[in-house]
């Protein structure tokens, strides 16, 4: 999953650079990694995609690279900001676990009923798919209104408007990716790695 989490993050696929921010697949990876491997793989697969988050944001800045990367200027500023770590890392890292809780419980909760089905896979899917979004864009609109705003050439108010139209952009279709891949890619994985391990 590391191969492909790194694979994914220097070809088109992985990040795809938009006006405002670069818009990302990866997340899907660390969804099935912890799925399949456990919540403290997925930490870790959550932090590579943390570190290719920041080494694509420093050797090809965006717009809003500052958020993303502490070797990035943060606008108005002549230096980066170590929020840039935070943003790369907590929410990315999360996406490790949340999504392995939530389908854990679904199994539970409904008695093992829904193992074999793609519900869980599916919810745990939208669930990293949002840990992701709403901890990145909530933390740039609370810790960086300022430089949102001067990046984006907007005013100051307009700037939970702006991130709720990045949300609508990036994030919705980012969640729908991970909705319909991860129960595709999940299921037969788990399968198939049962039989290796018989």
């Amino acid at each position: 999953m590391t191969a492909i989490i790194i694979l994914m993050a220097y070809t088109p696929i992985g990040y795809i650079d938009l006006p405002l921010i670069k818009a990302t697949l990866i997340h899907v990876p660390v969804i099935l990694g912890a799925l399949l491997l456990g919540p403290a793989d997925g930490l870790f697969l959550g932090g590579v995609f943390g570190v290719t988050s920041i080494l694509k944001n420093t050797m090809a800045p965006a717009i809003l690279s500052f958020a993303f990367s502490p070797l990035v200027p943060v606008p108005g500023t002549q230096s980066g900001s170590p929020w840039a770590l935070f943003i790369c890392f907590v929410p990315r890292m999360l996406i490790g676990v949340t999504p392995w809780l939530v389908c854990r419980g679904l199994e539970r909760i409904a008695s093992g009923r829904l193992n074999h089905t793609p519900i869980p896979a599916a919810v745990a899917g939208a669930v990293g798919a949002i840990t992701n979004t709403a901890l990145v864009m909530g933390t740039i609109a609370l810790v960086f209104p300022q430089a949102y705003a001067t990046a984006n050439n907007i005013p100051v108010d307009g700037v939970i408007a702006a991130i709720l139209g990045v949300v609508a952009a990036n994030g919705i279709p980012e969640a729908i990716v991970a909705v319909i891949l991860t129960p595709v890619l999940y299921l037969p994985l788990r399968k198939a790695l049962g039989k290796a391990g018989h």
